[in-house]
């Protein structure tokens, strides 16, 4: 009974970082009832993975400029254009894919880092600064395309970054080994780091969860993840897009909880002016964020891109929007300084779940554009009601 007190009690106190794990079981199960288990499907999950991996990509990025309380616009036609140039330098210009993506990445950056200067530097609102770059990319993205209005991509190399992927070693029972040891390693790691981060918070003097509840956690979570590489293993394995996905995860989640990068940004966002009055630079934060954004926002184009083996006119469209509501059913608070990097890339997962499975179920697009609608409505009410009971 103290147990499933505590318990409780935990999910009360954290439901901003449970609530999305909670809402993301309660979908899958839901449309595995559906569809009579077809949602669960290795083939099925595998294809839901790579379809959301751009937009994954793009929340990552988009959260951080959320949470210095700023907004990004431009990201979904930046993200098509860049994909364009990637697929220009590919086939008209024959250049190795081991230098298109550096070049199509630093142009991103490049691209980023003109917005942040135009906010942190010209003073210019990031609504209308990227509201500019949106105008700017989406001009470009049809200049670039004006000739045949796609450009179709014959690179095995590159077409596998969003198609492919990872080597077998062997198989093991019609099971994928390789992403069986990288789902293992990934285990192991999630018990390391969970572990230690406990014991230094009790080194500390700071409150955490009872050992019995710990252990229900870590098992829980370990569960989890062996599920979904079990699942993965069971059809060709690992993509190469979802390995570009947990690089990032793992890149930013580490930028953003252990260095003083992440703490500056996550200071910026929570109070500006008591940041700049305790020697934060908030213009070179702001500056670096929207860097960030961009560089993202061109591996998002090299996924997109590279999944349809082509450039199109269309590229880009609502990418921005999709990325924005992800990072906000992700746990990202509208009044910044609040959000993670893994709330970002589930919020993802989620609204790229309710698309398969309403796909699957054969529910027509308005319906789905609604549903979609509600879902970051109520993602955004419970934001607002959550900080009402912390105030």
């Amino acid at each position: 009974m103290n147990l499933f007190k505590e318990a409780k009690g935990l999910l009360k106190h954290n439901i901003r970082d449970y609530g999305m794990y909670i809402a993301l079981l309660v979908i899958m199960l839901i449309f595995t009832i559906l569809t009579d288990g077809l949602f669960m499907s290795s083939r099925n999950i595998s294809n839901l993975i790579d379809s959301s991996g751009y937009i994954a990509v793009l929340a990552v990025g988009v959260m951080l400029v959320i949470v210095i309380r700023h907004i990004d616009l431009s990201i979904g036609f930046l993200a098509g254009f860049l994909g364009a140039i990637a697929a220009i330098l590919l086939v008209q210009y024959d250049l190795p894919v081991f230098l298109v993506i550096p070049i199509i990445l630093v142009l991103g950056m490049f691209a980023g880092s003109i917005t942040g200067f135009l906010v942190a530097k010209v003073g210019i609102p990031a609504f209308v600064a990227t509201l500019a770059g949106w105008l700017i990319y989406r001009g470009a993205l049809l200049q670039a395309t004006e000739k045949s209005g796609t450009i179709n991509v014959d690179n095995d190399t590159f077409n596998a970054i969003g198609n492919g992927y990872i080597p077998s070693i062997a198989e093991v029972g019609g099971l994928h080994l390789l992403s069986l040891l990288i789902g293992a390693v990934f285990i192991l790691y999630y018990i390391y780091s969970t572990v230690k981060n406990r014991n230094n918070k009790i080194r500390y003097n700071f409150d955490v969860v009872s050992k019995p509840l710990f252990i229900i956690q870590l098992v829980l979570v370990s569960a989890l993840i062996g599920y979904i590489t079990w699942i993965l293993a069971g059809y060709n394995g690992f993509s190469w897009t979802m390995i570009i996905i947990l690089i990032v995860l793992i890149v930013y989640h580490f930028i953003t909880t252990k260095t003083v990068l992440g703490r500056h940004i996550y200071a910026v966002g929570s109070n500006p002016e008591a940041a700049h009055l305790s020697g934060i630079n908030v213009s070179k934060i702001t500056f670096i964020v929207f860097g960030s954004m961009g560089m993202l926002s061109a591996l998002s184009g090299i996924l997109f891109t590279s999944r349809l083996q082509s450039a199109t006119t269309t590229a880009g469209t609502l990418f921005e929007l999709d990325a924005i509501a992800a990072a906000f059913v992700g746990g990202v608070s509208a009044a910044g300084g609040v959000g993670k990097v893994t709330g970002a890339v589930i919020g993802a997962v989620v609204m790229a779940t309710l698309v398969n499975g309403m796909n699957l179920l054969g529910v027509g697009i308005a319906s789905q554009y609604m549903i979609r609608g509600g879902v970051l409505a109520l993602a955004v009410i419970f934001d607002v009601m959550t900080r009402k009971q912390r105030a």
